[in-house]
């Protein structure tokens, strides 16, 4: 190698030595393709293709990049991983709704490279002009033919793709079956209970589509109702039960871990995870209704850095990345070269992948929920009370 300042070869130290420096995140990218000389290699023999290998390694990555995401939903070791592969470090931001998504993405400046929205937002964030549609050459390791449509399909609008997704899952009920000894088979259950056998031990999401929508679900009206009068019975509802709660919060895994909370609305994800390590944490759908979504990965208009967001998201489309993330998060794949890796015990689990009956009742979230101002009332005057 060469490092084009003067005619001496790199020797094979120095070179390590470059290797272990750039892979810290001591020295950009650019200056180890220029110190090593990779840089003109791969100009010359990959054209728009980098020293990794993919043309979402290509160009300067910088040394830090930042993702907005849900709770207890990436293993640490990924992006671990990723840091490694490109210098660069990945800053994670927690967010418990869409709504906070998008207000801050609304409010300017997020400083996001990468964000994780759910279905049923993709429609407003591109009506808003907030996302990029995304150049899917940057993107090789992302299999369109792979992917399922019953859950991907919403991040294309009018044949452009604007989000590529995550995985998927349900919004369903976690409890400690050594507290609860009734039976928990719906969401009418859930709100008789918070009431009674489970009084004081019970959360709810700090996200109004799920509480209000499940709220609404056990009153055996629609998840995704804006109508004034069932809107006004599921603010009756959450108002009459908020004494007997003992949170509002959508990180609720902490609670339910410790013993200070026997029963929470819970997403897929955290089901398995707790399920997996506390086994009297069971998990359940409402045979009444509920939510089936979809998160995917978007890149903000205003993104600083969307070099290493294409660089990351290109990464965690790798099937041999994504099954780790998915043993990790718990939550089921979207991608066929995903469910082939993973193992048995995963695919059997009720909790990942239930039944089509289980299924059948639950809902997408609607685009109108999302900026409806009516449940956004209702939620607010819920939490207020």
């Amino acid at each position: 190698m060469n490092n084009g300042n003067d005619s001496k070869a790199m020797t094979q130290r120095q070179f390590a030595d470059e290797l272990m420096r750039f892979k810290k995140g001591s020295v950009t990218r650019r200056h180890f393709l220029g110190v090593t000389g990779l840089g003109l290699a791969a100009a010359v023999l990959g054209g728009r293709t980098g020293v990794f290998g993919s043309p979402a390694y290509a160009g300067d990555l910088g040394t830090q990049m930042s993702i907005a995401t849900w709770p207890n939903y990436h293993d640490p070791a990924t992006f671990d991983a990723f840091t490694a592969k490109t210098g660069v470090a990945v800053a994670v931001n927690v967010f418990g709704s869409n709504e906070e998504m998008l207000a801050k993405l609304q409010a300017g400046a997020s400083g996001w490279d990468l964000f994780v929205p759910t279905n049923y937002t993709i429609s407003t964030y591109h009506k808003l002009g907030l996302i990029d549609e995304l150049d899917l050459s940057k993107v090789p390791n992302f299999s369109p033919a792979t992917q399922n449509q019953r859950f991907t399909h919403e991040g294309a609008i009018d044949g452009k793709t604007y989000a590529l997704p995550k995985n998927w899952g349900t919004t369903g009920i976690a409890f400690n079956s050594a507290k609860i000894k009734s039976p928990v088979t719906s969401w009418k259950d859930f709100f008789d209970l918070a009431q009674g056998e489970a009084d004081g031990r019970v959360m709810v999401h700090d996200y109004q589509l799920t509480t209000i929508g499940n709220a609404l679900v056990a009153l055996g009206y629609g998840f995704n109702s804006i109508k004034t009068d069932e809107l006004a019975k599921a603010e009756e509802l959450l108002i009459k039960v908020k004494p007997n709660l003992f949170a509002i919060n959508s990180d609720y895994q902490p609670s339910m871990r410790s013993g200070d909370a026997w029963m929470t609305m819970c997403w897929t994800n955290d089901g398995a995870q707790l399920n997996r390590d506390l086994p009297d944490i069971k998990f359940v759908l409402g045979k009444d209704g509920g939510e089936i979504w979809c998160d995917f990965f978007a890149i903000p208009k205003d993104a600083p850095n969307k070099a290493a967001a294409y660089a990351l998201l290109d990464f965690l489309m790798t099937p041999d990345v994504a099954v780790k993330e998915h043993i990790f998060n718990g939550a089921p794949t979207t991608d066929s070269r995903v469910m082939a890796l993973l193992p048995k015990d995963v695919t059997s689990n009720l909790i990942v992948y239930p039944d089509e009956a289980a299924l059948t009742p639950l809902e997408f979230g609607a685009a109108v929920t999302l900026t409806d101002p009516n449940r956004a009332e209702v939620m607010a005057r819920f939490k207020s009370a």
